[in-house]
Order: structure tokens, then C-alpha cells, then sequence
């Protein structure tokens, strides 16, 4: 085998918004660069994962964002310099041709929660449409690392909207959240409506739908440092979307084993579908779907297509589009990959 950043170039056919489109397509995996953002809760753990830090309270790094509020761009290949909307929209094959008005479904993060998230809660497709965005934002968190002690806030105990209602007027929301202690390794579900934060000293990976769109119930009254003013809140809407009573998802979690790795499916939900890999070795792989999000999160390796190695580490991300279909993870790694159905 060879190391290269070329490819051999297909011509499938495909059909987009109706029309039948011949087109050349090159067999790569799109490797992209992360946009990172300051937050008054983050800090400085996302340079364990390859980062260049813009501050030393850095909350998030968009790995595969597709939102105008933080585009990843392509680190290489023939689509170097593209950013992913700019690709989605030009470049349909690669992700089995869409629709001309159909946005990219999907936006991974890493978070590093130096201090806890506000608690909030997100809306469903219905209520974030009326509102402006195109999608809802229900979401996923694998645990990367997790302090001594750390807990994410996870659901209320309150059993009516009017309870709910009381214990954010009369200033009691913590004597109704719910918490639970994490450790690395931990995965949760939060679909749109169930009220969650991300407490102290929690590096999480986060996949969810193309949203940007949170409710802010609750922030521990902090003053942010930048403005010398508490965040704003959006109680009226929070309320609004929050599942009363809480009801924790069915997730059923399976995993298989092979020669050279395991494959876990975390979740399979009606907006994406997550899974883990882990190699210990070659592990051969078969993509059916029309692309596929990949994150590495541990160790280090080849990702294989057509022959060609691409060397990969923890930290780094990449699509792979259409017209991949079978690819190896050769080496000690751990990937956390996503796709819709």
C-alpha cells in the first residue's frame, strides 16, 4: 500500500432534486478542520485533542459542522478549502444527492465543561420551525473524561407544567433537577425537551441535529466575566418545549465483536444513529448509508479507502462520503461515528 492524499476518480449516477446527474466524484474522505469557541464555562482540555486554543476557557470545538455559525472547512484533498455547506450544496453526489432546499441534518462537537452549562433544554422540528430554524435539536453526549465526582443534570422531578412553573418562580429549580454521576466511557440520549446540562469537569463528545437553538432555564445566577452581566434566560420558551413529567429514553445499546475490534451501536434514533468503534488491528468495515461522520477519540492509526492509508489520530475528523463503501481502521483506536437513516 502507498500513502497518498490522491484518489481514483467514479463516475456515478445519482438522482438530485428530481433530475438524473452523471458527474465525476472523487473516492476521498473529507477530512475537516474545527472551528473552536469561547465559553465562560470551558478551559483548556480541548488541546489534549490537537487544538489550537483561542483562549484558556475554550468551551467547544464544532468537529463536522455544516451551521453558519461555525463552518468546518476541508484540510485537504481535492475539496481543500471548502467549507461543508459550500460542499452539501455543490457537491450533492457525495452525500447521495438531496434535495435542492434540504440542509445538512447533522453537527458534532467536543465540549470541555470546565464549569457546569446552563440548564437548558432544546425544541423538536415543529416548535424550532416555527421559530426560525430548520431543525429541532435532539442530541447525544459520549463522555471523553470525567473528574472525581462529576454528574451531568439530567431531568426534573416535577410531575405538571404548573409545578415546573412554581419551582422557576420561586427561584427552587435546583430542589427538582435531577442528577447523575458519570464516568468516561458513559453515553446518554437527550431528545429535544428533557432538561439537561453537562456539569463540572466533563470533556464530552456531542452529536446532534444542525441546530443552534437552546433555551436557557436556569444559569446558577453567574455573572459573565466579558459583560459583567448574568446570561440571558428563555424561560417562557424553556417551559414551553420541556417534557412534563420527565421520562428518561429507551435506549437499547448491542455490540459485536470481530477479529480485530468491537462495533457498539450507543444509539438508534429517529435523527441519527451513533456508534463506537475500538481496533486492535485491521478492522474492515462496510458504509451502506449515504455518508458517515467519524471522530477519533483515542489512540491512533490508518483509515484505509481504495488502498490508500490515511494516517489518523485522536482528535481528528472526517466524512466519509457515498461512494465509499468498504474502508479499514488499522491500529489501537477508539472512533465515535454518526449517520442518519
Amino acid at each position: 500500500m502507498v500513502v497518498l492524499n490522491s484518489a481514483t476518480g467514479l463516475i456515478p449516477t445519482i438522482f438530485y432534486g428530481g433530475l438524473k446527474l452523471i458527474m465525476e466524484v472523487k473516492v476521498v474522505p473529507l477530512f475537516l478542520t474545527p472551528v473552536l469557541h469561547s465559553k465562560m464555562w470551558g478551559g483548556t482540555k480541548l488541546q489534549d485533542y490537537g487544538f489550537k486554543l483561542p483562549s484558556d476557557h475554550t468551551g467547544e470545538a464544532w468537529i463536522i459542522s455544516a451551521h453558519p455559525h461555525g463552518l468546518s472547512k476541508v484540510s485537504d484533498g481535492p475539496f481543500k478549502g471548502k467549507t461543508l455547506d459550500q460542499l452539501w450544496k455543490e457537491e450533492p453526489a457525495l452525500f447521495g444527492g438531496h434535495a435542492q432546499n434540504e440542509e445538512f441534518p447533522l453537527l458534532v462537537k467536543i465540549l470541555d465543561a470546565k464549569e457546569n452549562l446552563s440548564i437548558q433544554v432544546h425544541p423538536a422540528d415543529d416548535y424550532a420551525r416555527a421559530h426560525g430554524e430548520k431543525f429541532g435539536k435532539a442530541e447525544s453526549w459520549y463522555i471523553l473524561s470525567a473528574a472525581p465526582g462529576a454528574k451531568i443534570y439530567y431531568g426534573h422531578t416535577a410531575k405538571t407544567k404548573q409545578g415546573l412553573q412554581m419551582a422557576v418562580d420561586n427561584g427552587q429549580i435546583n430542589t427538582i433537577l435531577r442528577t447523575i454521576p458519570v464516568k468516561t466511557g458513559d453515553f446518554f440520549y437527550n431528545p429535544a425537551g428533557v432538561l439537561h446540562a453537562l456539569g463540572s469537569g466533563i470533556v464530552a463528545l456531542e452529536t446532534q441535529q444542525n441546530s443552534d437553538m437552546t433555551f436557557r432555564l436556569y444559569d446558577f445566577d453567574r455573572v459573565d466575566a466579558t459583560t459583567q452581566k448574568k446570561r440571558p434566560l428563555q424561560v417562557k420558551d424553556a417551559l414551553a418545549v420541556t417534557n412534563v413529567p420527565h421520562q428518561d429514553p429507551h435506549v437499547v445499546q448491542a455490540t459485536r465483536a470481530t477479529s480485530f475490534g468491537m462495533v457498539t451501536t450507543l444509539v438508534n434514533a429517529k435523527h441519527f444513529v451513533v456508534e463506537k468503534f475500538q481496533t486492535t488491528g485491521k478492522l474492515s468495515l462496510n458504509q451502506i448509508h449515504n455518508y458517515m461522520l467519524q471522530t477519533v477519540i483515542d489512540g491512533q492509526g490508518d483509515l484505509i479507502v481504495n488502498d490508500v492509508r490515511y494516517p489518523v489520530r485522536k482528535g481528528m475528523s472526517y466524512i466519509l462520503p457515498k461512494n465509499v463503501s468498504d474502508y479499514q481502521l488499522d491500529g489501537f483506536m477508539t472512533v465515535i461515528a454518526s449517520y442518519v437513516k
